[in-house]
């Protein structure tokens, strides 16, 4: 088996567990074969949005078709 592994940014503006949920719904719409997920880093955006955005950075691993 051979996996490639990938970062997603998920966002949301209520919280970093519904922001992590949006990158990986987004995964799971894309990407066929998902092993497993983890959350690198969490952050939020305050600068340039009316209010806060969460954010969660996601690797994502899937295995690579043959």
């Amino acid at each position: 088996m051979v996996f490639k592994k990938i970062t997603l940014i998920g966002t949301s503006p209520e919280s970093f567990d519904a922001a992590a949920d949006d990158a990986l719904d987004r995964a799971e719409d894309t990407l066929d074969n998902i092993h497993w997920a983890e959350v690198d880093e969490l952050g939020v955006e305050v600068a340039s949005v009316a209010d806060r955005e969460y954010q969660a950075e996601v690797t994502v691993a899937f295995e690579l078709d043959q």
